[in-house]
């Protein structure tokens, strides 16, 4: 009977934890998703870097992605490769910043240096904008035009992911 309990108990566990780093992708946000204060999500905050890389803030001007993610959640390990690589792909016309949703900071600067990531990566410590763009799961990336609205939103990482995304960058450049 234990030995049962044991089990449901880790099947559950290991239920939550996949539904945490979900990949199921909702439709495109409208333009301009505004919070119940009336501004614009991707704009008016700004947080130092981890990692030297700058500051995390909407790049006026140009196209962003918004990445917001955790250091537990393991399609964020797969995920920052191809941010990278997207970044430099279209270097001067993109910014991507990725917003740590982590309780504690320990482990961001790590996570970032393992990952490869070259792009500002901050942590969010009294979770403000986490709480503005409210992610459904880990990670979570969210395209922003030239003037700061969201345009398209993708919850979770599968592989091949970046080139949807490259596609709606693109669209928007």
């Amino acid at each position: 009977m234990r030995s049962s309990f044991r089990v449901a108990v880790a099947l559950g566990f290991a239920a939550a934890l996949v539904m945490a780093c979900g990949n199921e992708k909702p439709p495109q946000t409208a333009a301009g998703a505004k919070t119940s204060s009336g501004e614009t999500k991707g704009k008016g905050w700004s947080f130092d870097s981890f990692n030297g890389a700058g500051k995390c803030a909407v790049a006026s001007g140009k196209v962003t992605v918004v990445d917001i993610w955790a250091t537990w959640c393991e399609p964020c390990k797969k995920s920052f490769p191809k941010l990278q690589e997207l970044q430099t792909k279209y270097e001067g016309k993109l910014a991507i910043v990725a917003i740590s949703s982590d309780d504690e900071k320990d482990g961001i600067a790590g996570f970032a240096r393992t990952h490869g990531a070259k792009f500002p990566v901050c942590w969010d410590e009294k979770k403000d904008v986490i709480k503005k763009f409210d992610p459904k799961t880990m990670p979570s990336s969210y395209v922003l035009d030239k003037k700061g609205n969201i345009k398209f939103t993708h919850t979770g990482w599968k592989d091949g992911e970046e080139a949807e995304l490259e596609k709606e960058i693109k669209s928007l450049l």
